[in-house]
């Protein structure tokens, strides 16, 4: 939802009878942030000496069912647990 939108809402409730437009509060969007983090992911791929990539992760959390409702809002952050370690914190 936009702020344009939100306006619109606002303008629409504000014009309906039952209610006093004096008590009606200015509309805005959730301001919350909540952090997911993910430990002990393979930093390097399988038998490839590839790091592991945010599209590969975006595709693991498509295809997994726990992450259903999950939207990322922002851009994935990996990196490595310790400096010699092969474990990812996502």
């Amino acid at each position: 939802m936009t702020s344009s939108n939100l306006k619109i809402v606002e303008r629409h409730v504000k014009k309906l009878d039952n209610i006093n437009s004096n008590d009606v509060m200015s509309s805005c969007l959730s301001q919350s942030k909540l952090y997911l983090k993910i430990l002990e992911v393979l930093y390097f791929l399988e038998n490839i000496n590839l790091s592991i990539t945010s599209d590969i992760i975006k595709e693991i959390i498509k295809d997994t069912h726990i992450f259903n409702n999950i939207v990322l809002a922002s851009c994935l952050h990996i990196i490595k647990a310790f400096s010699k370690s092969d474990i990812a914190v996502i």
